[in-house]
């Protein structure tokens, strides 16, 4: 088995920092995506609880240190990458990790906000490598991700499906209505996602949230798993 683990750690982790690690070396994944991860001290000290570990192949953007950005932590050899070119003011929100069978394609995208990333990753999407895109996508499909219609980019999410990335979470659990995110008013949001092509999809077993991380106030969002199998 194969596990990827995905996440918003809200404003680099905090206080909340060692708890995290330990969640996330307790998971056993095999690939981690953090997102809202910071180039600074918080970033230095997961990267060092992560590599003793065993996660001993890392890539995080090339973001100022304090602001939200990505990275990822492997447990398995790769080639990491990332897109300095892709976006005008978010070039650092979007990194990769390649594997012998696919591309892991980590990512924090902007919340309402004008950006071309979703232009990135369906380019991505028709490359020869089959891919793998997890994070925090701050979108959904309006109506079952979210109550109301508020969702920006609900076309380019549509867009990605009929590249062949299938939404891994409603393959497994259909139209049920579970979030990963909620409002001071108690609404909830499915911001994370993970999308794999077509072609992987026969071999995800299962793809889920740990909500309980969450309501134990380690962040705001629920982390999500995907695994491989």
């Amino acid at each position: 088995m194969l596990s990827i683990l995905s996440w918003n750690i809200r404003q680099g982790g905090g206080s909340r920092l060692a708890q995290i690690c330990q969640k996330i070396i307790d998971s056993k994944a095999t690939i981690v995506v953090l997102s809202e991860f910071r180039n600074n001290q918080s970033g230095i000290q997961i990267r060092n609880y992560l590599l003793k570990a065993g996660y001993r192949h890392q890539h995080v953007s090339a973001a100022e240190r304090d602001v939200n950005s990505v990275a990822i932590f492997s447990k398995l050899a790769c080639n990491f990458q990332g897109y300095s070119n892709i976006d005008p003011e978010y070039s650092a929100n979007v990194i990769s990790a390649s594997y012998d069978a696919f591309v892991v394609y980590g990512m924090y995208l902007p919340h309402k906000k004008k950006h071309v990333l979703f232009d990135f990753l369906i380019d991505q999407a028709a490359r020869e490598k089959p891919a793998i895109m997890v994070g925090d996508f701050n979108t959904g499909i309006n109506g079952i991700d979210q109550k109301g219609s508020s969702f920006w980019y609900e076309d380019k999410l549509k867009k990605l499906h009929k590249e062949g990335m299938q939404d891994a979470f409603r393959a497994k659990h259909d139209a049920i209505k579970e979030y990963s995110w909620y409002s001071h008013q108690g609404n909830g949001y499915r911001y994370d996602h993970s999308y794999v092509h077509a072609s992987i999809l026969p071999i995800v077993k299962e793809c889920y949230y740990e909500h309980t991380w969450r309501e134990e106030k380690l962040s705001d969002h629920s982390p999500m798993m995907l695994v491989l199998g």
